[in-house]
């Protein structure tokens, strides 16, 4: 898709369907641990809505406050905002505010990539049987690998041919990487999941070498 605002109602459904599903689930469930290190569903969650909650000045105050150090602040969000009521987390993934959020200099690109990896993080833990749409989760794939977004992780691709079981999608060549287009999503950006899942050579992170 070469207009970015082209993918706004693609990221917004995804925000939708990730509501419905939350929806279905116990308040026990909610305590799942995440594939986000640390982070159970409810810490994902507040941490996706967070432009649900705060505008730009109130969230610029508390970034400062922070010495403008993202992850610091990310991660003190959503701790606190983990313990509102599930009910108002669910309606933040509803917001039309949410749903039109596009992270600096990321467009709506960033926008479904983040709520397309985030809602694994938590989907794939609870083992609920929802798959990303085709066309969300080429996107994705594409800004991964293509965009070069894996580097953000620290994910090393050089001389890997990833290939997904799932639809007719494949990047580069060299030592074979298959599975979902999921699963390949999430170890691009640097989750671990179930070694089964996955046929081929795990991929690298620069620092982790070769034994």
């Amino acid at each position: 898709m070469g207009d970015d605002a082209e993918l706004q109602p693609v990221v917004a459904a995804e925000f939708v369907a990730l509501a419905d599903l939350l929806d279905t689930i116990s308040d026990e469930q909610w305590d799942t641990a995440s594939l986000c290190a640390g982070w159970r569903v409810r810490e994902v969650i507040a941490h996706l809505t967070m432009p649900a909650r705060y505008a730009e000045g109130e969230f610029m105050a508390r970034l400062r406050a922070c010495d403008f150090d993202f992850t610091r602040l990310s991660n003190q969000i959503a701790r606190q905002d983990a313990t509102l009521p599930v009910a108002d987390l669910v309606a933040n993934l509803r917001s039309d505010v949410l749903h039109h959020w596009t992270p600096p200099g990321g467009g709506y690109h960033g926008a479904l990539n983040h709520v397309v990896i985030h809602g694994l993080d938590t989907i794939v833990p609870l083992g609920r049987p929802r798959r990303v749409p085709e066309q969300a989760i080429r996107v994705v794939l594409d800004d991964l690998t293509r965009g070069g977004v894996h580097a953000h992780f620290g994910t090393d691709i050089n001389g890997r041919y990833l290939r997904t079981t799932d639809l007719d999608w494949f990047y580069g060549s060299g030592s074979l990487l298959r599975g979902t287009g999921e699963d390949i999503a999430l170890v691009l950006c640097g989750r671990t999941i179930p070694a089964e899942r996955l046929e081929g050579d795990p991929l690298l992170r620069p620092e982790e070498g070769t034994s």
